[in-house]
């Protein structure tokens, strides 16, 4: 830092309206009669008649009222689950995955997905599950319980 560098930082704010001496005086600075001379003015997205942006480009998405919060768990991840996570257990539920920040405090439902391979005896509560991860845990020795809620 120098002498020479410093910017000064105690500028006097100009007061606009006080008279023609001052610089800023008579019509303050916004020209003379118009919509942007008077006060309220609310010009954001006008472009002078022409079709505003936010009308010209199409409507996308959608945000549905009924959806529902499903948290989708492949059998490989469950594997992995599994084998880092020790204190986890094999009896596993929507409430042990939240609770152990596995899932997401979002999801309300779990479905179990049969991508990927499972070898432990595992004990699932689920809501949904398809037909091929059921085989492959009934296969491994395990038991699948599907929750009516």
């Amino acid at each position: 830092m120098e002498l020479n560098k410093l910017k000064k930082t105690n500028k006097k704010k100009i007061r606009l309206g006080r008279g023609i001496g001052s610089g800023k005086g008579k019509t303050s600075a916004r020209g003379h009669k118009g919509q942007k001379s008077r006060s309220g003015v609310a010009i954001k997205s006008f472009e002078g008649g022409q079709m505003p942006l936010y009308r010209r480009l199409p409507k996308r998405g959608f945000k549905s009222l009924k959806k529902n919060n499903t948290a989708v768990l492949n059998l490989d991840k469950l594997q992995k689950i599994i084998e880092n996570k020790k204190d986890v257990g094999l009896n596993l539920d929507i409430k042990v995955l939240k609770d152990k920040k596995l899932l997401n405090k979002k999801y309300d439902k779990l479905k179990i997905l049969g991508s990927g391979e499972i070898k432990k005896q595992i004990q699932i509560s689920a809501h949904f599950a398809s037909k091929q991860a059921l085989s492959k845990i009934e296969k491994a020795g395990g038991k699948i319980n599907i929750v009516k809620k």
